[in-house]
């Protein structure tokens, strides 16, 4: 493995050399928000989590990102150009972001849209004109949002039309997402932990492996084990958590156990972080006795810790999909439904925090 990787980067270096100036991915002109770790032998950044954002200040009139091939989509926003989503395909591990801009020195945010769980992103830099640099690190915003969730977090099918049966990495999109938006409304930094299919306390389907919520989460990437989260780098405002979905999903669950779950997770939450506004949200799913399950299981959540003094978790029910706003694949939020939903979570953020533009 380490001789396959000398050897990818004898090759990248040779063509930097030839034709660009080569900006590794340690430089400290990169700003990273998100669950990322780091490959040593490859001076890499590498992740599993969708929403994952790379942001610098680059001179120049181009900007290419080498990354390991097929590892997925990414929006890519330079200045105030619309954003443009690209693809990483199976033989690429050099991706244009863009090319023939004004000379100058220019700001460049890279997203994350899927899912990488099996693609393993893998960002080694980026390739800029011949003697171009990264300027001034970027200054993050001061707000803090984490979204912890499951498919409708991640994006799941939004880019579809209601028709499409199955799951496509082509069809879904963080950025177009509810938390996505809310974020960038409320000019916040957005790290996520979601996974399709994850729930609680059981995941969809009914299944009840070890990869539910609260045993991937204290970990950097989608695992049990391995590598543990530094919860000291990201310390979230507002914790937005939408769990419950895949729990209730098929029926006979154990609405006990899913309270139970939400109890013993929000004091993981609060452990991690002591001042964060913990909300909890539902959905968009369809009005029905599992809607209303959901509502009161979190609020027996609330409810215990509220008896132990903590006052600052939430609930915010975000409006039924009745399908007026059409439908992604495979049943999930549309992209039209992800935009009121941003607008209806962001409305109660600002209530709860305060944050004005």
């Amino acid at each position: 493995m380490k001789r396959a990787i000398h050897l990818i980067l004898l090759a990248l270096a040779s063509l930097v050399a030839s034709a660009s100036t080569f900006i590794g991915a340690t430089d400290p002109g990169f700003a990273y928000v998100g669950r990322i770790s780091w490959d040593t032998t490859a001076d890499a950044a590498v992740w599993t989590y969708p929403g994952i954002q790379i942001q610098a200040n680059f001179e120049g009139t181009s900007a290419a990102m080498i990354t390991n091939a097929n590892c997925g989509y990414f929006m890519v926003e330079v200045d105030d150009m619309a954003p443009r989503k690209v693809m990483v395909g199976k033989n690429d591990t050099i991706t244009t972001l863009c090319k023939g801009i004004e000379p100058g020195t220019h700001h460049l945010t890279i997203t994350y849209l899927i899912e990488g769980l099996y693609k393993k992103p893998t960002f080694r830099g980026l390739l800029l004109d011949d003697g171009c640099a990264l300027s001034d690190r970027p200054l993050l915003p001061e707000r803090r949002i984490e979204f912890i969730g499951n498919s409708i977090t991640c994006g799941y099918g939004i880019e579809g039309n209601g028709t499409e049966k199955k799951f496509l990495f082509s069809q879904q999109n963080f950025f177009e997402t509810y938390a996505a938006k809310t974020a960038r409304a409320l000019k916040a930094q957005c790290q996520v932990c979601a996974r399709s299919g994850i729930g609680i306390y059981r995941n969809y389907a009914g299944k009840i492996p070890d990869e539910i919520m609260p045993n991937i989460y204290p970990h950097t990437f989608y695992t049990t084990n391995g590598e543990m989260w530094d919860f000291s780098r990201f310390q979230a405002d507002v914790v937005c958590v939408n769990l419950g979905c895949n729990d209730t999903s098929v029926g006979h669950y154990d609405k006990t156990r899913l309270a139970e779950a939400f109890k013993q997770f929000t004091k993981t939450l609060r452990g991690h972080y002591p001042n964060a506004k913990i909300v909890y949200l539902i959905g968009s799913i369809r009005q029905s006795k599992r809607l209303t399950d959901i509502q009161e299981a979190q609020d027996a959540a609330i409810a215990e810790a509220a008896s132990h003094g903590d006052n600052e978790v939430y609930r915010m029910d975000f409006t039924p999909d009745d399908g007026s706003l059409g439908s992604g694949a495979v049943g999930h939020p549309s992209m039209r439904r992800h935009a009121l939903m941003a607008e209806e979570l962001t409305a109660f953020l600002r209530s709860i925090t305060g944050w004005e533009d």
